[in-house]
């Protein structure tokens, strides 16, 4: 069967992450019988050097006629690039909102799981690491902060910015249903984080979270406020299953989630509308840093492949199979260098996209 893949490398690593990541995806055809066929899309920084902008209306439709797009990573230095001495609307990252909002993909899901193979890279005390922890931070992705009204202007002669807030009760409602679908295929619990004691939006947050909960008398729900629900994650992840939370407070939450996990470039990401169609990409950033040199940690990309065979395509026994190959590199000790440790072979990005695609 043929699947329609629209490709973002998009900028720094992203290009050689999603690389590996189609290398994986090709050994999976291969094994079962799939075609994919990639179609690849500007959007960031590279949109930006050839078009002036993020992301055009042509790439918008490029994704819209795709089953699901593979995302890499967008953006670059903020401190040195030219990208960032543009007005906010024309950076690379104004990119991913408009790709969020014109694909609604309003449900971001991101699993942390520490492998057994990786607790040395564990910065949590050795007894918290030992105890594992497997969750997945469900965070609604096209409401809140980053999409409210904005404004900096002089009032009373003084410099003021203002960002919004906002959330209506569809929009909660929405993303608390994908959060107590998906617990009900995990470990049946839902901890809605929130900031009830301060903010209305918060307030409103619980309400309808708790009516959607009447819905699913099976799940477990928990209230958790974002500060204690930060020091938990650091403190005792082991409880956490699904983590339910607005669009900022899951921003932060999951990259904290992803380093005690040993390294971000472990951990995938899907966000998905409401339908099959989702967008994957890894967790991680660009890291301009390392761009080019063949040593960025590719995993986080191909377990991402791996959630869109799963999520979109219905295709769990190949998204299995992906899975698998990781743990079984993990386990001959095959390491990029973010994950390295004592008695471990250190690879490049690509020789570990062989090393997984070899073992699909």
């Amino acid at each position: 069967m043929s699947y329609k893949i629209g490709c973002i490398p998009g900028d720094g690593i992203g290009p050689e992450v999603v690389r590996e990541a189609r290398k994986v995806l090709d050994a999976v055809g291969k094994k079962y019988g799939h075609e994919f066929i990639y179609t690849e899309i500007d959007m960031g920084g590279c949109s930006i050097d050839k078009y002036g902008e993020p992301l055009t209306d042509e790439a918008i439709e490029k994704a819209k006629a795709s089953d699901a797009v593979l995302m890499g990573s967008i953006g670059g230095n903020t401190s040195t690039s030219p990208w960032y001495k543009l007005p906010p609307e024309k950076r690379p990252e104004a990119g991913l909102l408009k790709i969020r909002k014109s694909l609604g993909l309003f449900a971001n899901l991101r699993p942390s799981y520490l492998y057994e193979e990786l607790k040395d890279a564990c910065p949590l005390r050795a007894e918290v690491a030992d105890a594992g922890f497997d969750m997945l931070i469900m965070r609604e992705l096209t409401g809140g902060l980053y999409f409210g009204e904005r404004y900096t202007k002089e009032i009373d002669g003084v410099m003021t910015a203002v960002d919004t807030l906002s959330y209506n009760e569809n929009e909660i409602r929405r993303i608390a249903v994908k959060a107590f679908e998906i617990a009900g295929k995990r470990r049946k619990k839902v901890i809605s984080i929130d900031k009830a004691n301060v903010l209305d939006s918060s307030r409103l947050w619980r309400k309808v979270v708790n009516e959607v909960a009447g819905d699913y008398p099976d799940i477990e729900l928990e209230h958790m406020l974002v500060d204690n629900a930060a020091m938990q994650l650091v403190k005792n992840p082991a409880p956490f299953d699904v983590v339910l939370t607005e669009n900022m407070f899951g921003d932060i939450l999951s990259d904290e989630a992803a380093e005690i996990s040993g390294s971000i470039g472990m951990l995938s990401s899907a966000s998905l509308n409401e339908t099959k169609f989702g967008l994957y990409e890894p967790s991680g950033g660009s890291a301009p840093d390392i761009a080019g040199k063949n040593i960025a940690n590719p995993i986080a990309t191909i377990l991402s492949a791996a959630m869109m065979l799963r999520f979109t395509f219905d295709l769990d026994k190949e998204a299995d199979a992906i899975e698998n190959a990781v743990r079984e590199v993990l386990k001959a000790g095959i390491r990029t260098g973010d994950i390295m440790s004592d008695g471990c072979r250190k690879v490049s990005t690509s020789e570990m996209g062989d090393e997984i695609a070899g073992r699909v």
